[in-house]
């Protein structure tokens, strides 16, 4: 590793870049979130650049213009992975493991973990300059964002032994780098999730109360674009949730993920076969220097030498699935922890949208009810419009132009409005309770 630091980030001191110093302030230990270094020894490729910010395991960062091709190489990662960090494209939440790195799409942290450094695009934006602070934090304090305090004592002394082989490091709190690299990105992720949920809630309730009061197309409106927005913050956290979940359910994925354990295994394969070379030559220069008979001295060598190698070769076996085992259970608690947080948040915006669908419905009753008494009132005006069309049908009627004796009587006008009207208001009555009767109108 750290040929490959001098080979790609060579200290410079004198040309860094000068970063604003209003955007990036201190964390609580003093240090600066990052701070920028050139890197001349890299190809660039017209504007094929790109600022990274890296995060090494001892909390060091530094701001770096890797391009494309010089990642993929660095990571050993397909194109179609780093497009998943692209912030030209807009992408769902996405968590995949790899062979030697961790690709994380989570919200606004778009970052590539390694067993040795975290790899995020540089940005502005507050959330990943809170996640380099909070990851700085977390590497150089001791015990501070720990979550595994409170893991059973088999636990504890299983895991104790499975790291002390590894970095001779027998605290039981402890945590490989990448985990808990992945461990505040999924933090950070869920914590800016969870703050959209809080903040519209704040927003959605007053509204939803102020529309069930009073019905106006400006309330509608606004109910509309809040139902858009919560539509859209489900399903990004639903994606997260399903992510997670689907990490959790596969072990494979899961175990692929383990990079420090998998850096050491192939650390010991090269130091153990390197070894077992020197043994060669040793052996090699005792039977050209000693006295030995040359017909059974390499049959017992080849022999001692395949004993060796199947000894461990089965103790490297039994020693990668007792790990793995235990690996994946660390890992599994982890992204059981913040599945229970992401949960809460799609169950927050579940409560939500039902109580949305709830108003709605609330509205819609509202709105029934309103257009059902202008239906009552529509037939009551058409009963009297056809009550008040009899009068004119009788003055139609006594309007032609012929003679009968009831023009000469002086009380026949009387007469006939009034039996005009009593004849009409029978009417009426008769339509009321037929009306009432068939259950069209509630008087």
């Amino acid at each position: 590793m750290a040929e490959l630091k001098e080979r790609l980030l060579p200290p410079k001191p004198a040309s860094a870049i000068n970063l604003r110093d209003s955007s990036y302030r201190p964390s609580a230990s003093g240090r600066q979130p990052f701070q920028g270094v050139d890197v001349p020894g890299l190809k660039k490729r017209g504007q094929g650049l790109r600022s990274w910010i890296r995060v090494d395991a001892l909390g060091n960062s530094q701001i770096i213009e890797v391009d494309k091709f010089t990642m993929m190489r660095r990571c050993d990662l397909p194109a179609r992975d780093l497009r998943l960090l692209d912030p030209l494209f807009v992408y769902p939440s996405t968590i995949l493991g790899r062979e030697k790195a961790i690709v994380a799409n989570l919200e606004q942290i778009r970052c590539i973990i390694t067993a040795d450094e975290v790899l995020l695009l540089n940005s502005l934006d507050s959330y990943v300059l809170q996640y380099v602070v909070e990851l700085q934090r977390r590497l150089t304090t001791p015990g501070v964002g720990d979550v595994w305090q409170s893991e059973g004592v088999e636990l504890n002394r299983r895991r104790s032994r499975t790291y002390e082989n590894v970095f001779g490091n027998t605290s039981p709190d402890y945590l490989p780098f990448e985990f808990r690299a992945l461990e505040v990105a999924l933090e950070a992720a869920c914590t800016f999730l969870d703050s959209q949920a809080a903040e519209l809630e704040i927003e959605a309730y007053p509204l939803l109360d102020e529309l069930t009061s009073k019905i106006s197309t400006l309330n509608l409106e606004r109910v509309r674009r809040l139902k858009s927005r919560l539509v859209a913050l489900t399903r990004r956290v639903q994606k997260v949730r399903d992510e997670i979940e689907q990490l959790m359910d596969d072990d494979g994925d899961m175990a692929e993920m383990y990079l420090t354990e998998k850096k050491s295994r192939m650390e010991s394969s090269f130091y153990g076969d390197q070894s077992l070379m020197g043994f060669r030559s040793n052996d090699g220069g005792i039977s050209i220097s000693a006295p030995v008979s040359p017909v059974s001295s390499p049959p017992d060598s080849r022999k001692l030498e395949k004993s060796l190698s199947i000894a461990r070769s089965r103790h490297e076996s039994m020693k990668s699935t007792e790990s793995a085992t235990e690996n994946i259970e660390e890992l599994e608690m982890l992204l059981e922890a913040y599945f229970v947080v992401i949960d809460s948040t799609l169950n927050k915006l579940t409560s939500l949208k039902e109580y949305i669908d709830d108003t709605e419905d609330f509205i819609n009753i509202q709105l029934d009810n309103v257009r059902n008494q202008l239906i009552q009132f529509e037939l009551l005006l058409t009963t009297a419009t056809f009550v008040v069309a009899i009068f004119g049908v009788v003055a139609g009627i006594f309007g032609m132009n012929f003679a009968i004796p009831l023009f000469d009587d002086a009380g026949a006008f009387k007469w006939v409005l009034l039996i005009t009207g009593v004849t009409g208001v029978i009417i009426f009555c008769a339509f009321i309770r037929f009306f009432k009767y068939r259950r069209l109108m509630q008087l």
